[in-house]
């Protein structure tokens, strides 16, 4: 993409809106209890829903109670916009990946090797895993746009107040974006049932996040146990 290109939210086929839109209700069970799929769901009316998750374990307290709770519209005053490409220092590197479909979601998690890392302010975050949410979380001036990428990285310091940094990427309808086409072969596999797939190297580098504009502020996990003190770097 050119430099001015960079500036506007990125691009994504419908057919990719339609896989992932399928995949984050097409399951009702996961294969992984330690991310808690069995015990919550999106579903307004649930029992189980975003409205309930506060009060479904007294550690997720957070979701229900939490002042600086994600995700948020990025027009609004919490809210530190990033002017100069520069201040996001990444060095990714090429890595195996596992794709899941984890019955809420898409994930792409790197595994047994380094796929590389984040410094914000000074501190290092390593890349732990990607996923995907359609439509996007957050909104710009209400607008809610056709995807959310999330690039989910972990401090390599355990005792930093801020251990969790994402970096997110939101996409608009429109031609193929590279990194999720060269995906969307396995995504649509594994349509039908929650699993996961090795998929061999994937490399992070792929994903374009190299804007001349960042949204930054200090939010949460948007799925329970809701913690707050998150680095949040939104990318469009």
């Amino acid at each position: 993409m050119t430099t001015e290109q960079q500036t506007k939210p990125y691009f994504v086929s419908a057919c990719l809106i339609f896989t992932f839109l399928f995949l984050s209700y097409s399951a009702s069970v996961s294969a992984d209890e330690e991310e808690n799929e069995r015990e919550f769901d999106y579903l307004e009316n649930s029992e189980k829903g975003p409205s309930h998750w506060g009060d479904l374990k007294m550690e997720w307290s957070a979701c229900k109670n939490g002042v600086w709770q994600s995700p948020i519209d990025l027009s609004g005053q919490r809210v530190k916009i990033v002017n100069k490409a520069g201040e996001l220092k990444k060095t990714y590197k090429p890595c195996d990946a596992i794709l899941r479909n984890r019955g809420h979601d898409i994930s792409l998690k790197w595994h047994n090797c380094d796929a590389g890392l984040i410094n914000i302010n000074g501190t290092e975050y390593s890349l732990q895993q990607v996923h995907w949410h359609s439509p996007s979380e957050h909104t710009i001036n209400g607008a809610r746009y056709a995807l959310e990428l999330h690039m989910v990285h972990h401090s390599t310091d355990p005792n930093f107040n801020h251990s969790v940094a994402v970096i997110g990427l939101l996409y608009k309808l429109g031609a193929p974006d590279a990194f999720l086409s060269k995906l969307i072969t396995n995504v649509t596999s594994m349509a039908d049932e929650v699993q996961e797939r090795e998929v061999g190297v994937i490399d992070p580098n792929m994903i374009g996040i190299d804007g001349k504009k960042y949204y930054r502020y200090i939010g949460s996990l948007t799925v329970p146990p809701c913690t707050e003190g998150v680095i949040w770097t939104m990318s469009r």
